[in-house]
């Protein structure tokens, strides 16, 4: 898989009221800087009501939305801290909300990438150290660095 990341897809700190907010902005960034089309915009939004991608772990908590591969121009990963964490539905209990603190948005572009990139990003999920790491890295350049060493 080529992957592409880059430091104008790196966000900290930012402050969101909700999921949506979220989803709109990342999806957004990836839309204007030409990693998907336009189509994405909507289609994480849908795809985040029907299968959500909140993940339960210790905080910070994490969640990562994609949308279908066709919408993808460029794999690539677009990610945010949170200022504070909004709520994200369970990805294993629809009901439950997760606080969630650290997006790592996906922008696969090859239809077996996902679950490729699945993989990798559990090492981010199983290490609470690294995920508050993220939290508390102090420029975007820490953050992309962190999250090359876990997944690359």
């Amino acid at each position: 898989m080529d992957l592409e990341l880059k430091e104008e897809l790196v966000f900290r700190d930012i402050s969101a009221e909700n999921q949506e907010a979220v989803l709109d902005y990342l999806a957004k960034q990836l839309y204007e800087k030409d990693f998907v089309k336009k189509e994405y915009i909507a289609a994480i939004k849908e795809r985040e009501l029907e299968y959500p991608t909140g993940l339960p772990s210790t905080p910070p908590g994490i969640a990562i939305p994609h949308a279908n591969f066709e919408l993808v121009k460029k794999t690539t990963l677009a990610i945010a801290t949170l200022k504070e964490p909004v709520l994200f539905h369970n990805m294993e209990d629809n009901k439950e909300e997760i606080p969630v603190q650290i997006v790592i948005m996906m922008a696969i572009g090859e239809p077996h990438g996902q679950i490729e990139m699945l993989q990798k990003i559990v090492g981010i999920i199983q290490n609470e150290p690294l995920r508050l790491a993220m939290i508390q890295a102090s420029n975007n350049q820490e953050l992309l660095e962190l999250i090359k060493k876990a997944i690359l």
